[in-house]
């Protein structure tokens, strides 16, 4: 077949990031910095930064970065061959571009009024100033680089200005690294902040770690799969071409970092606006339910594991996706090496109803009791290869609380469709007691539950990739039914339905 890359899957808009990175402490950065340049099609990188950490606390190694972009150079032609004509890979040379240095100093010490405003914090409030569109900041090591800028912009900017530029920063921070952290959650409670909050250098309790750290670290041992983390996994399958070959071993867990643009990747999973709905990135909610911050912390998921038990945990809300998100990385390794894109596979594209081809969710609103028919039937793989339709409830996203199967109805998910599993399904609400009713007063709500449903698709090709179609369904109650006899005064009287 002649490849029409056009069919290929297509970001209308790409978020903006800034990446700040203790490269070199150990290898998980550099490994991190070479999975994403795989995927900087989908972004618009505006920085890129050598930091400190409490790991790495007097020196920066911009070089490290700089030997890995070049490695990117020498395939970013390839890439080119692979991608829809409109998420083109930037040039190696505006990459190079936008490499800069954080302070040499350790966390607050380069908050002192002696030390200069380093070119990465500069380089921040630039980025920050250039575009009234969020600026996404990942941080990979410390978060002094952050810091200074917004000191800088406190003490040299008006209250109201200060306050418009902290509205466009969105952080992804891999908890704190450093004693800056905290000093920006507690000094700016306005900025939106993700991060795993847990005692210091307790890594292990960090969702991100659900990455890859289930052998170093020893969460949830029979749940996640770890085949595709091993070192002979790696080396035959990403350590190869010249970009594979600057992804170094790891030492602790591979990629500690990644999930930071994991969480931003336009598969049609998750919502960047939105950490509670989760992606391969992980799930977040607001730490604090009064909103005195925007602040988001780690939640948990019930998945069903390797060994068919079911997991609670933050790790989940990552591993969850683990075979799809290394299949991914293998498959774009791939595109390094041929410039053939009759010789790689290509990510599918999911269609529900009348939705987007892109990763935008579709979203409904219907009554309580209403059936929904969900039409995926104009999907396809630009691969031509064969595909499987999955579709699964997201039922922790809708509670609200840990006791989910309490609080949110199982929905069962009927096949309509007798020739493929999946391609066309219905769903029948729950009733206006079970989704639309609060649960203290008893009174019906107009507005009840939203409910989360995810089309997986999966293509045939080697690897098999995935797509995502995420349907949000908000609950509505117009006739206010359902009204319980009495209200309760404490969750204790609640009467729970499992």
């Amino acid at each position: 077949m002649v490849f029409n890359r056009q069919k290929l899957r297509v970001c209308r808009s790409k978020p903006r990031v800034f990446i700040v990175s203790d490269i070199s402490n150990e290898p998980d950065d550099a490994e991190s910095l070479v999975r994403y340049l795989l995927y900087s099609n989908e972004f618009n990188t505006r920085g890129l930064v050598a930091c400190t950490s409490t790991w790495m606390k007097r020196v920066v190694h911009p070089e490290d970065m700089e030997k890995i972009v070049r490695a990117y150079a020498q395939i970013f032609d390839n890439l080119n061959h692979h991608v829809h004509p409109d998420n083109l890979y930037p040039h190696p040379d505006h990459i190079l571009s936008l490499i800069r240095t954080g302070p040499a100093l350790y966390g607050k010490e380069a908050l002192e009024a002696a030390v200069p405003l380093s070119d990465g914090a500069k380089l921040l409030i630039e980025r920050l100033d250039e575009s009234d569109d969020a600026l996404w900041v990942l941080c990979w090591g410390g978060t002094n680089v952050l810091a200074q800028a917004l000191q800088h912009i406190q003490q040299k900017r008006s209250e109201e200005e200060s306050a418009r530029l902290r509205s466009k920063i969105r952080v992804y921070a891999i908890s704190d690294q450093d004693d800056t952290g905290m000093w920006i959650r507690q000094s700016f409670p306005d900025i939106f902040y993700i991060s795993s909050t847990h005692g210091w250098n307790q890594y292990g309790l960090a969702a991100w770690t659900g990455i890859s750290g289930d052998k170093f670290y020893g969460f949830d041992q029979g749940g996640p799969d770890f085949t595709k983390l091993t070192k002979e996994w790696l080396k035959e399958h990403i350590q190869i071409g010249p970009l594979g070959r600057a992804y170094p071993d790891y030492q602790f867990i591979p990629e500690g970092d990644t999930p930071t643009f994991l969480y931003l990747v336009q598969n049609g999973l998750g919502s960047s606006e939105h950490p509670n709905w989760g992606s391969w990135g992980g799930r977040y909610a607001l730490t604090d339910l009064g909103q005195a911050g925007l602040h988001y912390s780690d939640v948990a998921d019930r998945v069903v594991g390797l060994d068919g038990k079911t997991y609670a945990s933050n790790h989940a809300t990552i591993w969850r996706w683990r075979d799809s998100y290394q299949n991914d990385f293998a498959a774009r390794m791939q595109w390094t090496i041929s410039a053939d894109p009759s010789t790689c596979n290509h990510a599918p594209v999911a269609l529900v109803n009348e939705s987007t081809p892109g990763p935008e969710p579709l979203l409904l609103e219907a009554e309580v009791g209403a059936q929904i028919v969900l039409d995926a039937s104009q999907s396809y793989d630009p691969d031509e290869d064969e595909l499987t339709f999955t579709w699964f409830q997201y039922k922790d996203i809708t509670a609200t609380q840990w006791m989910v199967d309490a609080e949110v109805a199982t929905i069962d998910i009927e096949n309509l469709d007798e020739e493929k599993a999946g391609r066309k399904v219905r769903v029948r609400l729950p009733p206006a007691e079970r989704c639309a009713v609060d649960m203290f007063s008893g009174e019906p709500k107009e507005k009840g539950q939203v409910f989360h449903f995810i089309l997986e698709l999966k293509d045939s090709g080697t690897p098999s990739l995935t797509a995502y179609k995420r349907v949000v369904v908000q609950v509505t109650d117009r006739e206010l039914r359902g009204r319980r006899d009495k209200a309760v005064e404490s969750i204790a009287e609640v009467h729970w339905s499992v």
